[in-house]
């Protein structure tokens, strides 16, 4: 999966968790930048991608990402295994 196909995904993610079809994250993007993300919404989300993409994130994890970046790049490691 390339870095255009693994955003594209997580947009679609985005968008569905937040009812928003003009979200449109990148590596910088952070729950300041979407209005609607907040703790409760955080853990629908990291469920939505885990759900999409076929794998669970250690509690570590979570707490660690602190943007869509690090979120990505944690997606695409584990694809890669």
């Amino acid at each position: 999966m390339n870095d255009t196909e693994l955003y594209q995904r997580l947009d679609a993610v985005f968008q569905d968790v937040f009812d928003d079809d003009d979200i449109h994250v990148s590596a910088d993007t952070t729950a300041d930048d979407i209005e609607d993300w907040d703790s409760l919404e955080h853990i629908n989300l990291i469920s939505s991608i885990e759900d999409e993409f076929g794998m669970k994130f250690s509690m570590g994890e979570v707490t660690e990402m602190r943007n869509v970046g690090e979120m990505a790049e944690l997606v695409k490691a584990r694809a890669t295994k």
